[in-house]
């Protein structure tokens, strides 16, 4: 899988403490190995995490590693970003694309 540098990777056993329990709004992408299009966003997740540090967490999580979590939110496509507040989903975005599009997206729910 690209890491995202900056971006931590949470798996099924994680995903309640790391997503559902944090403070701050979490966005998770759902991604895969074999997924072009969730490689073009490791650059843009990075600079995400770390220029909105302070008000949101950007993880990612593998779907053919955690079954259970991909399953349990019906992620069908790659890549899915989920944006999690207070422990529920939010906002659902299905495909890449660029930062400026992802923040203008996010805006309302941040």
């Amino acid at each position: 899988m690209s890491v995202a540098t900056g971006v931590a990777e949470v798996t099924d056993a994680t995903f309640a403490e790391e997503v559902v329990g944090a403070s701050l709004p979490v966005l998770v992408e759902f991604t895969a190995d074999w997924c072009p299009p969730c490689r073009q966003m490791a650059p843009v997740l990075s600079a995400l995490a770390a220029e909105e540090a302070d008000r949101l967490r950007v993880v990612q999580l593998n779907v053919d590693r955690n079954p259970e979590t991909t399953n349990a939110y019906k992620v069908l496509s790659m890549p899915t970003f989920m944006l999690f507040r207070d422990g529920e989903p939010v906002r659902s975005m299905v495909g890449a694309r660029p930062k400026r599009r992802l923040l203008e997206e996010l805006s309302d729910v941040l």
